[in-house]
């Protein structure tokens, strides 16, 4: 929360609002908007901050990496300032779904670390940017996704049943380990 002010053109959403206002440290962090907890262990298992109008770069030592027990985090439709994601998603070994998708641009910049592909338990990864209107230009790829990275991915999150990277720059064929996702239900590419 520190590390991101609030700003409405930070979110596309019409109904977006800053989720974060409800994260008061005397309070139990399992009642504040957008987080969910196990109700046995109130292990933090759930982050939905999609469209809480977050601006600013993300952190690579923030403690949202230590959450380790995480099976979920949503931080779709916020402004990252085209920072980079951090390597360390790959010490949430837990997630099950990651989305960090965006309007217009893609708000994080340079590689998809290769520490992606090592969230063995994925069941869904959407990177997307999404055109919310006909662009007078061609949308900007501003976060690429090395082949190298894509076939680990492919390799090691075989559970995969949805897969978003519109407008990712992909430099390279599709590789053929593409094929080991046998719970594939939905694959998007579209301009990459």
């Amino acid at each position: 929360k520190q590390n991101f002010i609030i700003s409405k053109s930070a979110s596309y959403n019409p109904l977006s609002y800053p989720k974060t206002l409800s994260w008061i440290p005397t309070t139990d962090c399992c009642s504040w908007d957008g987080i969910e907890c196990d109700e046995l262990t109130c292990h933090v298992i759930g982050i939905d901050l999609s469209s809480s109008q977050l601006y600013g770069s993300m952190d690579p030592n923030s403690t949202l990496f230590s959450l380790v027990h995480l099976q979920s985090l949503d931080l779709s439709d916020n402004d990252f300032n085209h920072s980079q994601i951090p390597a360390k998603i790959g010490d949430l070994s837990q997630l099950r779904h990651l989305s960090l998708s965006h309007g217009n641009e893609n708000t994080f910049s340079g590689e998809v670390p290769p520490q992606v592909s090592q969230l063995s338990n994925l069941l869904s990864l959407d990177l997307h940017s999404y055109p919310l209107e006909p662009l007078p230009y061609d949308l900007i790829n501003n976060l690429q996704l090395k082949a190298s990275t894509l076939t680990s991915l492919t390799q090691n999150t075989t559970r995969l049943e949805h897969l978003r990277l519109d407008f990712v720059t992909i430099s390279s064929s599709l590789p053929h380990t593409l094929t080991n996702l046998t719970s594939l239900q939905m694959l998007s590419l579209f301009s990459c």
